[in-house]
């Protein structure tokens, strides 16, 4: 109350969350052995709910809490997404997709479909696949920018394995994206990947 909830830890504000802990545990314990166990905050809102769940101390009611908090922050991080051009703010879409796609133990590639204005109309987890790719599908993505009347797009993805240069393949991806899209009159603005703490654009670099 006096400090804020930016002076606790992380196992001191998870536990919030979980609420208890279990015998010999306390929840700020519970916590802390969570985090080891998946290795941070964000891998252990990207786990799978099997996975969450069959730690000690966790079930089903506490893995629903905890994404339905995860949920909540993204939430709030999206709203001004809709309301301001998304070229103009590239810190806060960084931070969206972070917030969203970091600690993910899988790949996913999501887009985010833009008015005229560049506002965001949707966002969309597109394709998921297994810890080092997804199976990208551009015409996919072309169907997803028609029926939202999108006048542009981002895509993004993350690289579970940590390292955020972009591999061959996204860059190939990245360009059938972009002539696919531009068929139907569509801008692809930019195609970022999320690896930790780090996030690369191919726009600030200058590859679209």
């Amino acid at each position: 109350m006096h400090q804020g909830a930016a002076a606790l830890s992380d196992a001191e504000l998870l536990a919030i969350f979980l609420r208890t802990g279990i015998p010999g545990l306390s929840a700020v314990a519970l916590a802390r052995q969570l985090l080891v166990r998946f290795g941070s905050l964000g891998g252990l809102m990207g786990a799978a709910r099997t996975e969450v769940c069959a730690a000690p101390g966790v079930g089903d009611a506490k893995w629903a809490l905890l994404q339905a908090s995860h949920e909540l922050a993204r939430r709030v991080m999206v709203e001004p997404l809709a309301e301001r051009s998304l070229l103009n703010s590239p810190h806060s879409v960084q931070a969206y997709l972070q917030q969203t796609l970091r600690g993910r133990l899988r790949e996913v590639f999501m887009v985010l479909l833009l008015d005229t204005q560049h506002r965001l109309i949707e966002a969309r987890e597109m394709f998921e696949g297994s810890v080092s790719r997804a199976a990208v599908y551009p015409r996919e993505i072309v169907r997803a920018a028609m029926q939202a009347n999108a006048s542009a797009v981002i895509v993004a993805h993350n690289h579970p394995s940590g390292v955020a240069e972009p591999s061959a393949a996204d860059n190939h991806i990245t360009e059938a994206i972009s002539k696919a899209l531009a068929l139907v009159e569509v801008r692809l603005v930019d195609h970022l990947i999320v690896a930790g703490p780090q996030v690369v654009s191919f726009a600030s670099r200058g590859w679209l």
